[in-house]
């Protein structure tokens, strides 16, 4: 029998995928990320292998982004088409390639208080960290695109509610989302961050602040209350360093679909040159090589634990 190391499978003899001892709690270990004084870059992912890429980078958290999973697994846009269940079995793929904490886009919590109370629980189930509801009224919306309808706030404050009763774990975190900017203006956008905030929400998240002075107030009105920032390239929301955001305040500085989007765009590129030319011998180190390719899956692990398998089945 393969006897593995104590902690995760990224230290034990056995590979993420197939088993192997549970990784320490990831909802605490996200919590320590919000309580340390330095911002944390929280990177989306809308599949297992891109997970391991921002994991690979060596960074401390990953984001299963509602829209990169709309354009990435369905080639659709973010409106609201994506279900409950897709949403959770992507999550538990993403979950089962990583070991580092992963925030779920929960959208809507796809219904009423007990769909909200569903979907926390089987979020929480394939291993989320954190689920992120929001106040718009369904179908959903990107942030960044026009249109939003919004629930009023009391439907929202159930939703949090509805959350916060369903996690098995205290540590799992809730993050509050917010609309009302572009939809309301930016006074009722605060007035809602901070009823959601006494409301129990651990993190909150003010969509789409337009300038700088906004971003300022977001997280210096909040009370201390952990605030999430999204950096959406070409959105609505100015592009600050990420020292002046932790200045600010902000815990959690979120890219949401950069690596999505310079994925496409380098695939985007390879093909037109794969189209002009007819080959691809002059891609050359745009494309990862081989190796790097079977490392990123694990595959020399993979291979070990087989080859220890089938020694110790032949020495019986």
């Amino acid at each position: 029998m393969v006897s593995p190391e104590t902690g995760g499978s990224e230290t034990s003899g056995i590979p993420r995928g197939v088993g192997g001892p549970p990784a320490p709690s990831r909802c605490t270990a996200l919590r320590a990320l919000l309580d340390r004084p330095q911002a944390t870059i929280v990177v989306g992912a809308a599949n297992a292998l891109s997970a391991r890429l921002v994991e690979r980078a060596g960074f401390d958290c990953c984001f299963v982004t509602g829209a990169g999973l709309a354009n990435a697994q369905f080639g659709l846009p973010d409106i609201g088409l994506v279900s409950m269940t897709e949403v959770v079995d992507e999550a538990a793929r993403i979950c089962d390639a990583v070991d580092i904490p992963v925030i779920v886009d929960a959208d809507t919590g796809f219904g009423g208080p007990l769909s909200v109370m569903r979907t926390v629980h089987l979020l929480e189930k394939a291993g989320a960290a954190a689920v992120q509801i929001e106040d718009q009224a369904m179908p959903k919306r990107c942030g960044h695109f026009a249109g939003q309808r919004l629930v009023e706030p009391a439907e929202m404050l159930s939703r949090i509610d509805a959350a916060l009763s369903a996690r098995a774990d205290p540590d799992l975190v809730v993050i509050a989302r917010t609309d009302a900017r572009s939809v309301l203006g930016f006074e009722e956008a605060m007035r809602r961050a901070r009823l959601y905030a006494e409301a129990g929400a651990d993190v909150i998240f003010v969509e789409a602040p337009r300038t700088v002075e906004e971003m300022r107030r977001i997280p210096a009105e909040l009370g201390g209350t952990p605030v999430l920032l999204n950096v959406v390239e070409g959105g609505k929301t100015p592009q600050l360093p990420r020292e002046e955001l932790q200045e600010m305040g902000y815990r959690l500085i979120l890219h949401a679909n950069l690596l999505l989007r310079v994925m496409l765009k380098a695939g985007e590129d390879a093909l037109a040159h794969l189209h002009e030319h007819g080959d691809s011998a002059e891609l050359g180190d745009r494309v990862l090589g081989w190796a790097q390719r079977q490392a990123l899956v694990d595959l020399e692990r993979f291979d070990d634990l087989e080859n220890r398998l089938s020694n110790e089945s032949t020495q019986r």
